[in-house]
């Protein structure tokens, strides 16, 4: 009889929902968190980079010792951790308001441990479930990623424009009940077997193998391509087009987010040679940063922060296919070590695009150089981000090039 796996990947949905909200929500709350906790940015940007961090750590762990652990077991427990962490998040600055950041933190890390688990394990679940084209079905699940961002952002502003500031708490209480659901399907559920190294020495010996480095190195300019111009396209929509903060999240992060999922929907509908699909978007990314740095028409550059989206949707889980494909028996191994080069594009890049327009916007000379230019600091960060897709066309290229070599025998 053929098992239905329709609960296990409804499961692997919500969790990647989950994922969703704990990668937005703390930025949507900052200007809460600083109203009523007298936060500095610097002190709220490093709620950021503790998440990155955070999952980043989770990646290198699984990445070698993945044998170590009963993998069935950690992921039907990764929604049961985000619950806790998000509980404790809202709670903690309720109950000791004194050292609010401090309860923040604990419950920022808490919830980012369940995010890297399930960026880890989600994908590879999904990955061993049988299935007519394994390739959407990846696109599939990190599509409701991207709706998932939607819903945060819109959700998040809303509540936060119709009710007190004090009441911010109900909204992570609110989210938790999203990978609440998550845990209910996953305890009914039978997790598939999956591929790991037997020993720490196999996971470093599949790392001697040029190609998964090429993998890792393509991921890493995805997470860069998209997460900066998600993270960037809220402050440059309210710098080009001068209109509020919260319209600026809205259309900033969700106009974003709904191009990312568009993009993933529609390669799940009927995409197919990935490797294509990774250069073109590369090349699309890299003229969306660019008009978005040197246009003078505000609204042609919501349009390319917008299409940015489209371009950059398959960066990340198009890479995760490629490897999957390529090297199977690597198993949750290599789905560990592609989230962490993930994970460092997304985080490093960013924050080196903010160090580089701070840079410029505090050094007299380089600003008067570059308003002389008809540029802004911001503006120069944004071509600064687009040296990421722009480095990523040959190396995709190189990703079509080498397909044969991995593509399995006729014979």
């Amino acid at each position: 009889m053929k098992e239905n796996f329709t609960r296990l990947k409804w499961a692997c949905y919500t969790t990647n929902i989950t994922m969703s909200v704990v990668g937005n929500l703390s930025p949507l709350l900052f200007l809460t968190f600083r109203e009523l906790y007298g936060l500095s940015f610097s002190l709220l940007g490093l709620l950021v980079l503790i998440n990155f961090c955070t999952q980043l750590g989770i990646d290198l762990i699984f990445s070698f010792f993945s044998h170590r652990f009963n993998i069935p077991k950690v992921v039907k427990l990764t929604p049961v951790i985000a619950v806790f962490g998000l509980i404790l998040y809202a709670v903690l600055p309720l109950l000791f308001p004194s050292v609010a950041y401090l309860g923040i933190v604990i419950g920022t890390v808490i919830f980012s441990a369940s995010s890297g688990l399930a960026e880890v394990l989600i994908s590879p679940v999904i990955a061993a479930i049988p299935a007519k084209d394994p390739d959407r079905e990846m696109s599939k699940l990190h599509s409701i990623y991207a709706w998932g961002v939607v819903g945060v952002a819109v959700v998040s502003t809303v509540y936060l424009l119709l009710t007190p500031a004090d009441l911010w708490f109900v909204l992570p209480l609110f989210f938790a009940l999203v990978p609440l659901l998550s845990a209910v399907l996953f305890s009914q559920v039978r997790i598939p077997e999956m591929e790991t190294p037997e020993k720490t020495s196999g996971a470093l010996h599949l790392l001697k193998n040029k190609g998964i480095w090429l993998s890792v190195f393509a991921i890493f300019l995805g997470g860069a391509a998209e997460c900066t111009m998600a993270q960037w396209a809220s402050g440059y929509l309210e710098y080009a087009l001068g209109i509020d903060k919260v319209y600026g999240d809205i259309f900033g992060v969700a106009l974003f987010a709904m191009t990312l999922g568009l993009g993933r929907s529609w390669y799940a509908k009927s995409g197919k040679n990935i490797e294509k699909v990774l250069f073109l978007g590369a090349i699309g990314a890299t003229v969306c940063y660019v008009v978005a740095a040197l246009s003078p028409i505000p609204i042609l550059g919501l349009v390319a922060c917008a299409f940015a989206g489209f371009c950059t949707s398959m960066l990340w889980p198009g890479n995760l296919v490629v490897a999957s494909n390529r090297f199977p028996t690597g198993g949750v191994f290599i789905f560990a070590l592609m989230a962490a080069g993930g994970d460092l594009g997304a985080s490093l890049v960013p924050q080196a695009v903010g160090v580089v327009t701070d840079a410029v916007a505090q050094n007299p000379s380089l600003l008067s150089f570059v308003e002389g230019l008809s540029l802004s600091p911001m503006k120069v960060g944004m071509l600064v981000g687009a040296l990421f897709p722009l480095i990523g066309i040959p190396v995709y290229a190189a990703l079509i090039k080498g397909k044969k070599k991995y593509e399995p025998s006729s014979k």
